[in-house]
């Protein structure tokens, strides 16, 4: 073989003395391989046609689960569309209960078969040879929507009423001790008949915390999981892009407990952009900082009672859009949830009023379910709805106005926030909106020629408001006509958002020395105006 004489220079591999091959994996495998065999989870199979690698995956309790790669299986597998249910419609559903117990199936997934014609297809190797599963496994493409569709079928009468369940976590609630225990009778009678039996390891029964999807229940109401609050506090500073991501990561997760998440953390994802040449500012430091400060104490967020309304509270900038949900309970406003987004490419550009209207389109997307079940009362000194009620303002406008027209939305001016845990989301919200009272400006434009006439109206507003509105006429109209139109057009627009001082710039001087009173039309057509 070619090469450099190896008496010349060779490789020699530097290895701690009496280091040998880990053992520990090998073990598993081999334990893991022998307690499914002995269940009868897997089977033997020779020539299988799929073959997949085995991955080890220790547990939070220091065991090793044994987990099959079937990257290649998976990508011809059509996605399964059964929905899972809505996150936060589930932990507000089993939030402020007096008792709780959370139960968790032994080998879940594996209680389901798999269909016989398809075994053979979840092979995977081993040092022991080469097994397939006749249960479900772990790993597998829809195994979450196939096991949701199990539960959903065998809870479907206690579900809502004693039980809340998302795949393999399950709730059992209720507000007192015996009808805690009625309620788990009911849940065991329906584990019973199905032959599912319960993790004792994972399981706590009539508490009042607990942890359900990522947040911590109690009878207060929803409060950050402190363990993911921890783990945020206890980071050192970034030093890199990738320290960056695995912290927005951990913030992410805890954002609707965070006021203005996008805003505070925006000199931090500015890090991202500049991979080459990363660089940990004071403004970077400050931000952390101040994430850090917030989810030191975070609020407790409620569960919205049925039948009250909810009110929606947003701020925009010119960066970022970010609202409350917040629930008047006994005088005292309990937030609900806290949502933030940082604005992309063409919505940089959007006038103020359209980044208001945005600023409802996204709280209505992300929390579709309180607007399907709520009525929702937006407190705004923004005028949205005077603009969503007339569509033709602003193409984009017109979608919004659709999408948001099957909820129950009313508005009313923005009033005074009395929670402190509120206090900052409001303070930037004051700020923007607090000189909307100010001078109102009409620029109208018509014109006429042989195909037809039109006009253009621009009605700005304090702090950056700005309306454009382009009208054609079907009718024949002079110039000074379709001036008169505009003007006409342009002042019920200002009567609609409510402005209180306008002041008209036409470049007619017979309309506007007409309206000043200086000139008397005597051409009937414009005597009328």
């Amino acid at each position: 073989m070619p090469g450099t004489d190896p008496n010349f220079m060779n490789h020699r591999l530097s290895m701690a003395e009496g280091a040998r091959p880990g053992e520990e994996k090998r073990r598993a495998i081999q334990g893991e391989t022998s307690k499914l065999l002995k269940v009868r989870f897997i089977r033997e199979v020779r020539y299988p046609e799929w073959l997949a690698n085995v991955v080890m995956v220790r547990k939070a309790n220091g065991k090793w689960r044994m987990c099959t790669d079937y990257t290649d299986l998976n990508k011809v597998c059509p996605k399964d569309p059964y929905p899972l249910p809505n996150i936060d419609r589930l932990v507000d559903s089993v939030s402020g209960f007096e008792f709780l117990s959370f139960m968790d199936v032994y080998s879940s997934y594996n209680k389901k078969k798999m269909h016989p014609d398809d075994e053979e297809k979840t092979a995977c190797i081993t040092d022991g040879g080469a097994f397939c599963y006749k249960v479900m496994s772990f790993g597998l493409k829809n195994v979450g929507a196939t096991y949701q569709r199990l539960m959903d079928k065998i809870f479907k009468y206690v579900i809502g009423r004693d039980i809340e369940v998302y795949v393999d976590d399950m709730v059992a609630k209720s507000k007192g001790g015996e009808s805690h225990c009625e309620a788990l009778g009911r849940v065991f009678e329906v584990l019973r008949r199905h032959q599912l039996r319960l993790n004792p390891e994972k399981c706590s029964f009539g508490v009042q915390v607990g942890r359900f999807l990522g947040f911590m229940l109690t009878e207060r109401g929803i409060e950050a999981n402190p363990d993911k609050c921890r783990a945020v506090i206890s980071m050192r500073s970034p030093q890199n892009v990738k320290e960056v991501q695995q912290l927005m990561g951990r913030v992410t997760a805890l954002s609707r407990f965070i006021s203005k998440a996008s805003k505070i953390a925006t000199p931090v994802l500015n890090t991202l952009k500049k991979e080459r040449n990363f660089a940990w500012t004071l403004e970077c430091e400050e931000a952390f900082l101040r994430m850090k400060a917030m989810l030191a104490t975070p609020p407790i967020l409620v569960r919205p009672e049925p039948d009250q309304p909810l009110y929606l509270y947003m701020s925009v900038t010119k960066t970022v859009i970010s609202s409350v949900l917040i629930q008047e309970k006994e005088k005292k406003q309990c937030p609900v949830y806290f949502i933030s987004k940082t604005l992309q490419g063409p919505e940089k550009r959007y006038q103020k009023i359209e980044r208001g209207a945005l600023a409802l389109v996204v709280a209505f997307r992300r929390l579709r379910p309180y607007f399907q079940s709520f009525s929702i009362i937006v407190c705004t000194d923004l005028p949205i709805q005077q603009v969503l009620r007339k569509p033709d303002l602003a193409g984009r406008m017109v979608a919004w106005s659709v999408q948001l027209s099957e909820f129950d939305i009313s508005f009313e001016r923005r009033g005074q926030i009395r929670v402190q845990a509120l206090a900052d989301f409001i303070t930037e919200l004051t700020t923007e909106h607090e000189q909307l009272e100010g001078d109102w400006y009409l620029s109208v434009d018509g014109s006429s020629n042989q195909t037809g006439s039109g006009a253009k109206v621009i009605l700005k507003g304090p702090n950056g408001i700005l309306i454009e509105q382009s009208l054609h006429f079907d009718f024949k109209a002079s110039n000074n006509q379709a001036e008169y139109e505009a003007l006409l057009a342009g002042m019920k627009l200002a009567l609609e958002i409510k402005a209180k001082k306008l002041t008209v710039k036409s470049d007619s001087k017979l309309v506007t020395g007409q309206v000043n009173g200086e000139y008397q039309a005597k051409d009937p057509k414009l005597a009328k105006y």
